[in-house]
Parts: structure tokens; C-alpha cells; sequence
């Protein structure tokens, strides 16, 4: 008797979707059923493997759906790409984005030890999984596709390029590098302006490989490594980078952590801070529960601000901000091509990552770029310098950024 109410509403809930929409989407029951929701081949497939299961797809938000997912209550097969579009036009013609449905905005108490906590969780995964999808350099941000035809790892190169471009770094100067990953962006500068670098992180597994890469490259004279919290360091910088690491600050946090950046900044110093933002004005995250998947099982305790709300705390903490760029179009790329790599090297990932682990990423990075495509979230990059300098000393324009004239330095041996 329970089994037919399931049915029924079940049954009801499919007329309702093929009311509204034609999905290529077949659902495959418990007792050997199956049935499609559009005249098209099906492109993906849920399978319901108990009459239990249903009660996902009765009440499909985001979280919802990829937790059945995750934990093995349902089964799905298709592309993630295909799976993500498919599962948010469920939850859009099912449910109304409201209540803890819509863009609801999360905060949590951040210190040291929960953010270094939060990061060995999402990054310590191992080495070996993340060479899997990313790039041979290892760089985990988006990429910037000046032409649009670049492979992946061409367009890291040519994001880093165009950061130091940015920040107008010059040879021998001193440069931080906040989150510095596996290294890649201090590397490129020691190699490209002999620049004396530092770069901190909370990932122990990072840490190594990165002193590893440094060794290897001949630059440990030119480039200090550190396991070190921000917070920690002390001293001046020439110039401040930081790459995909605001997010895990913290609303709250973030004219502290302007303020630290404006600290270790030289006077007549330059900054950029390179981030994810949310597209809500109200620091909202994505909705139909996408962010509550993400908390759960992705990043712990990731807050995402509005590009307004950044630009406010950056002047709280006593900085200019001289350049914004936004770079959704790329980091929609980029994460495509992050999916494409992900389930070309299945078979190599699965081990690596157990089979839970393995469909959480599966899921996250075709998440990530459906909702980067959808205007869901943002990334921008933004220049700064410390508040109050004469406007003698402020470039006139953007061209400097775009000339094709750098030369590498040579890089002179210990």
C-alpha cells in the first residue's frame, strides 16, 4: 500500500514535469520500469533502486539530489555536464527558490585552526588526484583565455602572465603570494623577473610537492615555501597576490583580511586579489540548494560576497582598488575543461579518491560550471593599492597590462 502511494505520487510528480518542460531524462524504477520524460534519447538516467529512493526526486533541490547521489540512494548515469543541467531544470519546475531554497546567505565562525582544518579537508586530497584534471603546473583557479582556442595548460600560463602584468611587477622585487597552492605563480615570477618570493599555505600536501617543484626548478635562493596562515606573516611585500583563497575567509572577516593585506603592503606597493564572488547583491549563495551541497560536501565553511560587498571591505582595510576584471566567461572554461579531464581519467581518479569522494568532484566541477555559465557565481580580479597616494603615482590606463614586452630575467644562482 505504501508502495503505490509512492507510485502515485510519483506519477504525478512526472505529468507535472512533462506539463512544464520536455527533458532527455529516463527514470528507472525500482521494480524493473522505466519512463521518459521527453520523446528525445535520454541523456541521463536516475535509477530509483528502492521504492525509498523516490522521495529525492519527489523533492529535488540541489543538495538533496546530489546527496542521494553521493551516498548511493539513486544512481545516475550521463556526462556531469548533462546530469547538472538536467537536475537544476528539475528543481526549477519543481520547487520555488525560497525559504533555505533560495539565496540564502551562510555564515560560520572562522579561526586558524577551522581554516586550516577546512583546507586540509578540500586539498589534501592527494597530489596525485588533482594532477589527474588540472593542468602539468597544478594551477586549482581560472584560467584566462586570451583568444579563446588556448589548451588549459597555455591558459594558466597566460593567467599568471597576466596577473604579474597587472601588478606592474618589477625584476628583483619582493612578492607574497597568499595561498600560493603547488607554487606555480611564484615560480613563474622568480623565472620571468628573478623576483624574491614567498608563498603561504595551509595545505601540507601543497607545501611539499611546492618545495619539491622550487628545488627542481633551481630557485630555492629566490623562493621561501611556507606551511603558514597569513595571519602569521610578517614583514613588507612589493607586491601582494592572492589566488583563489578569499573565499574561505569569511564575510565577516574580510576587513581583517584587506587590513592585512594593506599591512604587508610597501607604500608605494601593488596588490590583487583574485576570487570568487556570489552574484547576489545581498552575498547570497546559489540556489535551490546548491549551497548547502557545497558546505556539506565540497568546501566547509566557503562564503562567497558580493563583488560590491569586496569592494567595500577593501576600502574598510584601507585600500584603493585602481582595476576590475570580470572573468566568469574563463572560469566557465576552465571548469569545463577541469569536468572533460575528470571523466577522461575516471578509471585513474575512482582509486585515488574512493567511490563517495570520486562523485562528489564528479558532480562539484560540472556544478561549478554550469553555475559560472549561468551567472550563478563570479570571479573577478581586482588590482589594489594602499589608499591615500598621489594620483601622480597611479598608471594612466590599462594598456600596460596588455603589452607583449616582457623579457624573462635572468635568474642568477645562489
Amino acid at each position: 500500500e505504501a508502495i503505490l502511494f509512492i507510485q502515485n505520487q510519483l506519477k504525478s510528480w512526472i505529468a507535472g514535469i512533462r506539463s512544464k518542460t520536455a527533458l532527455p531524462l529516463r527514470i528507472e524504477l525500482w521494480n524493473g520500469q522505466h519512463v521518459d520524460l521527453s520523446s528525445e534519447a535520454p541523456r541521463v538516467t536516475i535509477r530509483l533502486p528502492t521504492a525509498a529512493s523516490a522521495r529525492y526526486l519527489l523533492n529535488p533541490s540541489l543538495a538533496n539530489l546530489g546527496s542521494a547521489y553521493v551516498e548511493g540512494n539513486i544512481e545516475v548515469k550521463g556526462t556531469a555536464q548533462d546530469m547538472i543541467s538536467i537536475c537544476n531544470a528539475l528543481a526549477r519546475n519543481t520547487l520555488k527558490p525560497e525559504g533555505k531554497l533560495a539565496r540564502i546567505v551562510r555564515s560560520f565562525t572562522h579561526d586558524k585552526s577551522k581554516d586550516a582544518e577546512a583546507i586540509r579537508y578540500h586539498y589534501d586530497v592527494s597530489n596525485a588526484f588533482y594532477q589527474q584534471f588540472l593542468d602539468p603546473a597544478l594551477v586549482y583557479s581560472c584560467a584566462y583565455f586570451e583568444n579563446g582556442d588556448e589548451t588549459l595548460a597555455q591558459a594558466q600560463v597566460k593567467k599568471i602572465d597576466h596577473i604579474l602584468k597587472k601588478i606592474q611587477l618589477q625584476p628583483g622585487q619582493t612578492l607574497l603570494d597568499i595561498g600560493c597552492g603547488w607554487g606555480a605563480l611564484v615560480i613563474r615570477a622568480a623565472q620571468q623577473y628573478g623576483a624574491r618570493c614567498v608563498g603561504v599555505t595551509l595545505s601540507e600536501n601543497q607545501y611539499a610537492l611546492a618545495r619539491e617543484r622550487v628545488a627542481a626548478a633551481g630557485l630555492a635562493h629566490l623562493i621561501d615555501i611556507r606551511l603558514q596562515d597569513y595571519r602569521d606573516v610578517t614583514g613588507q611585500f612589493d607586491r601582494i597576490t592572492s589566488v583563489g583563497m578569499f573565499e574561505h575567509v569569511g564575510l565577516k572577516h574580510l576587513p581583517e583580511y584587506f587590513s592585512i593585506i594593506n599591512k604587508l603592503l610597501a607604500p608605494d606597493g601593488m596588490a590583487m586579489n583574485h576570487g570568487i564572488t556570489s552574484t547576489d547583491p545581498d552575498n547570497g549563495e546559489t540556489p535551490y540548494g546548491g549551497g548547502e551541497f557545497i558546505e556539506k560536501y565540497v568546501f566547509p565553511h566557503g562564503e562567497l560576497a558580493h563583488i560590491g560587498n569586496v569592494l567595500k571591505t577593501m576600502q574598510q582595510g584601507g585600500l584603493e582598488v585602481l582595476d576590475v576584471e570580470n572573468l566568469r566567461r574563463h572560469y566557465a572554461r576552465t571548469c569545463a575543461l577541469w569536468t572533460e579531464n575528470f571523466e577522461a581519467h575516471a578509471e585513474q581518479i575512482r582509486p585515488l579518491a574512493g567511490e563517495r569522494r570520486f562523485r562528489i568532484w564528479h558532480v562539484y566541477l560540472a556544478g561549478c560550471a554550469y553555475a559560472f555559465e549561468q551567472d550563478l557565481i563570479s570571479l573577478y580580479q581586482i588590482v589594489c593599492v594602499k589608499a591615500g597616494r598621489r594620483a601622480s603615482t597611479l598608471p594612466w590606463s590599462r594598456n600596460y597590462m596588455y603589452e607583449k614586452t616582457v623579457q624573462p630575467v635572468p635568474v642568477l644562482a645562489a
